[in-house]
């Protein structure tokens, strides 16, 4: 077992953390080679073992921003108090730049749009029509959208740069621990989670200012498993609308028969829900094999989301929406 902890470890760092948060990439890789931390790590449930969120629990317990070495002397010593905040703690990324990348998609439908995103934290995803966006292509800085939360993205196609915000005519989450915007301590542990590093440090504050946003009207987000929840949340979504399935890194955190019940749960959905419905989903590569079958084989999917359009990729979308990239799938 503390060799697939190890794997976990190593690939988080040298796959994820590498070229954008050199801290997680020392401790992660670091962990990876320490029997003594992999054996405490092994008596551990699942999700608590994940690095992200042993990692945001050892900085919400006070640890040092060090490296590797001294880091370790202060983990082995607060590991009672890692542990408990690690299991009283959900590994949550609520990144409203994600909307960047969800953007030129919904704006391509016609009409209203009504939206469902499963994994949905505090909900700040949920809110596209309420940011401003500063889209960078070939032809230059596009601007849309009147807000104090502006998001930046490089996109490779003026084409597909969005014209206008989305109708929402209706919005709704799922979530096992739904998150409230207004609640500080929530915010600052969702902040924690964020990655030390010159590459997210924008993040924060990003994620401090749309939070404020949503505490203003949140969006209602169901407390439920989306396996369960799905199908009544959909029907509960208005006929006239485009209903819109979506979710960011949240079937990663799933297993393999998980994973395919939730897409049999789409489809199913789609049949009975008797209007227009549109599957929008960003997740890693190595989630749905009927999606990797789909990708050319010398693509680089690192810190890439695959975007699928009703299971059919469309675009890569960079983790924390930073850029767009559509020429991969252009010529198809």
């Amino acid at each position: 077992m503390t060799d697939r902890i190890a794997a976990v470890y190593d690939d988080f760092g040298r796959r994820w953390a590498h070229g954008t948060s050199p801290l997680y990439e020392e401790w992660a890789t670091g962990i990876a080679a320490d029997a003594g931390i992999l054996s405490l790590l092994d008596a551990l449930p699942g999700a608590p073992q994940q690095p992200n969120r042993i990692f945001a629990a050892a900085r919400w317990a006070g640890s040092p921003l060090d490296g590797y070495a001294q880091w370790r002397k202060w983990l082995a010593a607060n590991w009672d108090r890692v542990v408990e905040i690690a299991a009283a703690r959900t590994t949550q990324t609520n990144e409203p730049a994600r909307c960047a990348t969800l953007l030129p998609q919904l704006a391509a439908i016609p009409g209203p749009v009504a939206l469902l995103e499963v994994g949905t934290a505090a909900g700040l995803c949920l809110l596209p029509d309420r940011y401003a966006y500063e889209y960078t292509s070939p032809r230059g800085i596009h601007r849309l959208g009147d807000a104090p939360v502006v998001l930046p993205c490089r996109i490779d196609d003026a084409a597909a740069v969005p014209a206008r915000l989305p109708d929402v005519a209706w919005r709704c989450g799922i979530d096992l621990a739904p998150i409230d915007p207004a609640d500080a301590n929530a915010v600052d542990w969702l902040a924690t989670l964020i990655w030390p590093g010159p590459d997210h440090d924008g993040r924060v504050a990003r994620l401090r200012a749309a939070a404020a946003i949503a505490a203003v009207d949140p969006p209602p987000v169901v407390r439920a498993d989306l396996l369960d929840a799905l199908p009544e949340v959909a029907a509960s979504a208005p006929r006239d609308a485009t209903l819109v399935i979506f979710h960011s890194a949240v079937l990663l955190y799933l297993d393999d028969d998980q994973r395919r019940r939730f897409v049999e749960t789409v489809a199913a959905v789609r049949a009975a829900h008797g209007g227009d419905v549109v599957w929008l989903s960003n997740e890693t590569r190595g989630t749905l094999p009927e999606i990797d079958a789909q990708l050319p084989d010398d693509i680089d999917t690192d810190h890439r989301f695959v975007q699928t359009i009703d299971g059919m990729p469309v675009a890569l979308a960079g983790q924390h929406g930073a850029t767009y990239e559509t020429r991969p799938f252009r010529a198809r």
